[in-house]
């Protein structure tokens, strides 16, 4: 049994997965109440799927970009559940997790999460042998910015305003947005990756395991 634990910014999720099904999966919009609210909603997530702590055999956490503080307090959690049931961890970036939930095309897609004062974390991909493939790093850029990269058609998913949408939507032959529902990141996706990666050996060390921060000293709000 695998748990999976997202907190990259004010949306959270959560997923228990054995490796056949997602046995449950709960995502919210925390109004920055990440330290008070993830502990009791990983009881209650394995309360209402009857699983034990002790029963989980690995966990998955979300790396980032995305809130400095709420990232640090997925990670703390986690890496305190792998310490006392003695569970590897597995470390995913966040935007690989927007990805995987994506039909595989053959277009180049950007990803892009909330960055804070009207930016985003954006994440460029492309398709090989059936899956999405990072192609460089992430860095932060705004929605005007971001348009005018795109040259060609090109699928934009992830957390977008309505003032992002608007922007993209000049450029509709181009810029080919997905639908809210399919940009939300789905924390089973995020536990199917994980998965794979642990039943590949790809763990990471707890002790070590670090958020992957685009700006260290300027706060992503939660």
């Amino acid at each position: 049994m695998l748990l999976a634990v997202d907190t990259s910014t004010q949306w959270v999720g959560l997923a228990l997965y054995d490796g056949v099904q997602v046995l449950g999966e709960v995502v919210w919009q925390s109004q920055s109440h990440h330290t008070i609210e993830l502990a009791p909603a990983i009881s209650d997530l394995l309360d209402r799927c009857g699983v034990r702590p002790e029963e989980l055999k690995a966990s998955a956490v979300a790396l980032g970009p995305g809130s400095f503080t709420a990232l640090r307090i997925g990670l703390a959690v986690v890496k305190g559940l792998a310490l006392a049931v003695h569970i590897p961890v597995v470390g995913v970036p966040t935007l690989d997790v927007l990805a995987a939930a994506q039909a595989v095309r053959e277009l180049p897609m950007v990803c892009v999460l909330q960055a804070g004062r009207g930016r985003l974390a954006a994440g460029w991909y492309h398709a090989s042998r059936g899956q999405w493939i990072a192609k460089g790093d992430a860095a932060v850029t705004n929605a005007e910015e971001l348009m005018g990269q795109i040259e060609k058609p090109t699928l934009v998913c992830g957390e977008l305003t309505a003032a992002d949408r608007v922007v993209f939507a000049r450029q509709k032959k181009t810029a080919l947005l997905i639908s809210p529902a399919h940009s939300l990141r789905r924390p089973g996706f995020l536990a199917e990756l994980g998965w794979k990666r642990w039943q590949a050996g790809k763990v990471d060390d707890p002790v070590s395991l670090a958020p992957i921060y685009l700006h260290v000293a300027e706060e992503i709000p939660a």
